[in-house]
């Protein structure tokens, strides 16, 4: 391509240049202006400003006496459950999702129809009877609570069956020759394997359960068993609202989500498109 060719190629390409940056800008935009609201009062929120300010210190020492000083103990307890469940989650569901693949029949695939018109029951529809559950086994306000509901998802289950195709039976019948038990198979053959799918369904579990609020307002009464959302909803449900707390509140929620994501973005990419290498 000569530079006179190359010359108007680019100057034809610029209105979609100009176009993508207006995109990201209003992408980034309320990422910044959350930060932004975080370190000004309240007043200078409600006023629209956008500039940063200097009332980071005295939001943080509000936000950490907010609601019975409960700010730690509910991180901590968002990370003990979301880690909690994504593990739990991810064990259970490429189980169930390599063993209908690879070890399929009608029997199971008419199972697999079944599971997968589960996906049109709206969770709503679920919480009463679950809450009767829960509270007759008398796992409220507790880890238990949280996660049982979330254990096994029937589309978790389709994603690790999907990708249980790009399995090579070839593989599993050399192992079994070697003398390689089912379970050995699963762990240092087929897992190694999958490791994209596992991050896509990782950051996927973990981002459902961090940003989980109706479920967790109904079995969690106690304010030492609440998460980051129920203490986000909790400091900002008064008469007065203190914009420039809350919105540092909702910057802490926000964080391990997005470090999440952009750790393991490019795995959640591969798995997300079924990719196996």
């Amino acid at each position: 391509m000569t530079k006179k060719n190359r010359s108007m190629v680019q100057r034809r390409l610029i209105p979609t240049y100009i176009f993508l940056i207006i995109c990201s800008f209003i992408s980034v935009f309320p990422l910044y202006w959350m930060i932004a609201a975080a370190t000004n009062t309240s007043l200078n929120v409600a006023r629209g400003s956008i500039a940063f300010g200097t009332n980071f210190a005295v939001n943080f020492a509000n936000l950490s006496k907010a609601v019975q000083g409960t700010l730690w103990s509910s991180m901590g307890n968002s990370f003990l459950y979301s880690i909690v469940q994504t593990v739990v989650t991810l064990f259970v569901c490429s189980i169930a999702g390599y063993g209908f693949e690879l070890y399929h029949d009608k029997g199971k695939d008419r199972l697999f129809g079944i599971l997968l018109l589960a996906m049109m029951v709206p969770a709503v529809a679920t919480m009463v009877p679950l809450y009767g559950l829960v509270s007759k086994a008398k796992l409220l306000n507790s880890v238990w609570a949280f996660i049982l509901p979330g254990i096994s998802t029937p589309f978790m289950i389709m994603m690790f069956r999907q990708n249980s195709r790009n399995f090579p039976p070839d593989i599993m019948e050399a192992a079994r020759i070697d003398g390689l038990s089912e379970w050995k198979i699963f762990f240092k053959m087929y897992v190694p394997v999958q490791k994209s799918i596992y991050a896509a369904a990782a950051v996927i579990t973990f981002m459902n359960a961090w940003n989980a609020y109706m479920w967790p307002k109904v079995v969690m009464s106690d304010n030492r068993a609440q998460t980051m959302p129920m203490f986000i909803a909790n400091i900002s449900s008064g008469y007065t609202v203190d914009y420039g707390m809350t919105m540092l509140g909702v910057l802490f929620c926000s964080l391990p989500t997005m470090i999440v994501f952009f750790v393991l973005q490019k795995q959640f990419a591969e798995g997300i498109t079924g990719s196996v290498k």
